[in-house]
């Protein structure tokens, strides 16, 4: 039976929580109720979760723990900023928890959410909604085909 090597074609299933025992992904149900599949060591998914793969056979489960920096980063304080009420499209009310899509220089959409709101400006957290949390993944690898 193959295990899991660089550049192979990996299909799993997988739960991720949080610490304190909230689900935050599945693909059992939810958005993703189906197997994702990836190409281990090519930074497809987080760090750490790509690396746990990494020998694994089919049919094989296992249980890891990944910190904020071989997942989403920590949370950067910098990346939370302050726009003008100016800024928004004309009729778009601002509320706390909101998801903006800004767009970079680049033309890339990037998620910002409404951590406040004042009489003049608007204050966003472009940090990822999993910055800053340690994330815990039970895998099963259910199919790989080699790279070679």
């Amino acid at each position: 039976m193959p295990t899991v090597k660089k550049g192979d074609t990996v299909t799993v299933e997988y739960e991720g929580r949080f610490e304190s025992g909230e689900i935050f992904d599945s693909t059992s149900h939810g958005d993703h109720s189906h197997p994702l599949t990836f190409t281990a060591g090519n930074s497809e998914v987080v760090r750490g979760f790509d690396q746990a793969v990494l020998g694994m056979k089919v049919g094989e489960e296992k249980e890891i723990k990944i910190k904020p920096e071989d997942a989403y980063g920590s949370h950067n304080p910098k990346l939370i900023q302050k726009l003008p009420k100016t800024k928004l499209p004309a009729g778009q009310e601002p509320k706390p928890g909101l998801i903006l899509m800004l767009r970079s220089q680049q033309g890339h959409q990037i998620p910002a959410k409404i951590t406040g709101v004042d009489d003049k400006d608007i204050t966003i957290d472009l940090n990822h909604p999993l910055a800053g949390k340690t994330l815990v993944f039970k895998i099963k690898v259910t199919e790989v085909k080699s790279s070679k």
